[in-house]
């Protein structure tokens, strides 16, 4: 019966969750054993989903230990945690992987993933802000010494029991991230953490509960408590926040696991009464977000449809593409997605945007062909030489043009006869360099 009212849509009515409480330390087996016997619970209450904290893996004694025991997210270790969840018919949320990167071996990612009922990776987020705190003779843990920053930012994921927000402890302090992710469709925002003592008894569940208030989400943070090791205590109070910010369900500070409903229903109809995102003033402030997105269709420049192929970075709201007639060898395009006539016509956000993708290909343009100059140029209006707003960046030389011809060039390079537009073999490959570059 259980199995019938919560193995639901996904994504809509209500649903129940687990989320936990460990104490890990550097006995790899010991904290499987733990997980293993919290996710077979969860099974046994019919759970859809598992929530386990930062550091699931492993808290490593030293910076070395922390290094050293880092393993692949498809690592035999691992493989037990997919069986887990294909076992029990659940998805898991691992909320801190000590992931390796082959690249770089002394500074392991902090990778949150959500493994489906499977055992397939639907996912994975780095986290973006690693806890530096030095207070001499007090307190030292500099995570920046044994991790490294992600540089990514991964939209919300679909999971059977809502759209899921990833963050990891330290990311719940900076209110944005979960502002992009509300913005993104989130209806639950997760914060699987290793608070600090000091820090989670002045601001854990104070955070909490304003991330959920202000973004109208359920709000699941699983948590480490306890001693790991001489020189490391966490926090705990796991716990779950609905988007009222009242906590619904919590931990205490033993090993343990707390379960929660989560009715979306509720979601919905709280943001239907208090509409706040719709009274945000994005005439006046604006949440802009460096996302780079993976292109799978043709894109429309005006009346044109500009291949897939010839595309080599997009943006949920511009794009930028090879020229069919460039001017110079380096000649480019970047578009928003949104057809304007006027470069006033673009909002707030998408002209930040525009200009944001128009500085990351001009740096790109100039190392690889090797110039220290650009042409940056909108002709906005009909009358300027363009009937709908795109930003043209030229790769330039020494002596190229005389004064002021590259302007009269951009006016007329496309209505040359001389100027043969090049074949879509060229274009593509001229893409392609550009697309491993940027």
């Amino acid at each position: 019966m259980l199995a019938t009212v919560f193995r639901r849509t996904m994504g809509t009515g209500r649903h129940f969750i687990a989320v936990c409480q460990m104490t890990s330390d550097n006995d790899l087996e010991k904290n499987f054993q733990t997980a293993k016997s919290m996710i077979e619970r969860a099974s046994e209450k019919k759970c859809e989903m598992v929530f386990l904290p930062e550091c699931f893996d492993f808290i490593g004694i030293n910076k070395n230990e922390q290094v050293d025991l880092a393993m692949s997210a498809d690592c035999a270790y691992m493989q037990r945690y997919r069986d887990l969840a294909k076992k029990h018919n659940i998805w898991l949320s691992l909320g801190g992987l000590h992931h390796k990167d082959d690249n770089d071996l002394s500074h392991p990612w902090n990778t949150h993933l959500i493994i489906d009922s499977e055992g397939k990776t639907q996912t994975e987020y780095n986290k973006l802000h690693l806890f530096d705190l030095e207070i001499p003779g007090k307190v030292r843990l500099m995570e920046s010494e044994f991790s490294k920053a992600g540089n990514e930012m991964i939209p919300p994921v679909e999971t059977p029991v809502g759209r899921l927000g990833l963050s990891i402890c330290y990311d719940v302090r900076f209110a944005e991230l979960s502002l992009w992710n509300r913005k993104r469709g989130a209806q639950i925002l997760s914060f699987p953490s290793a608070f600090t003592l000091n820090t989670g008894l002045a601001h854990w569940e104070t955070l909490l509960r304003a991330r959920a208030i202000e973004n109208q989400c359920y709000v699941v943070a699983a948590a480490q408590t306890g001693a790991h090791n001489p020189k490391r205590q966490s926090y705990g109070h796991a716990m779950v926040v609905d988007p009222w910010g009242a906590v619904v369900a919590q931990c205490s500070e033993r090993v343990d696991i707390c379960f929660a409903e989560l009715d979306l229903s509720y979601v919905d109809s709280l943001r239907e009464m208090q509409p706040v995102f719709s009274h945000r003033r994005s005439d006046l402030y604006t949440l802009h977000v460096n996302e780079r997105i993976t292109e799978n269709t043709d894109l429309k420049f005006a009346g044109f449809s500009i291949p897939v192929g010839h595309i080599f970075y997009s943006t949920p709201q511009s794009f930028a593409f090879v020229n069919l007639k460039p001017v110079t060898e380096g000649h480019v395009l970047i578009s928003p997605k949104r057809v304007v006539q006027h470069l006033t016509d673009l909002t707030d956000s998408e002209t930040a945007d525009l200009f944001i993708v128009a500085k990351k290909v001009q740096s790109m343009l100039e190392k690889h062909h090797k110039v220290k100059a650009s042409t940056v140029c909108v002709q906005d209006g009909e009358e300027a030489g363009q009937t709908h707003v795109h930003v043209h960046i030229l790769a330039r030389r020494s002596g190229d043009f005389g004064d002021n011809e590259i302007y009269q060039k951009l006016a007329s390079h496309d209505k040359e006869p001389e100027r043969k537009p090049r074949s879509t073999e060229q274009m593509s490959a001229e893409a392609a360099v550009y697309r491993n570059l940027m």
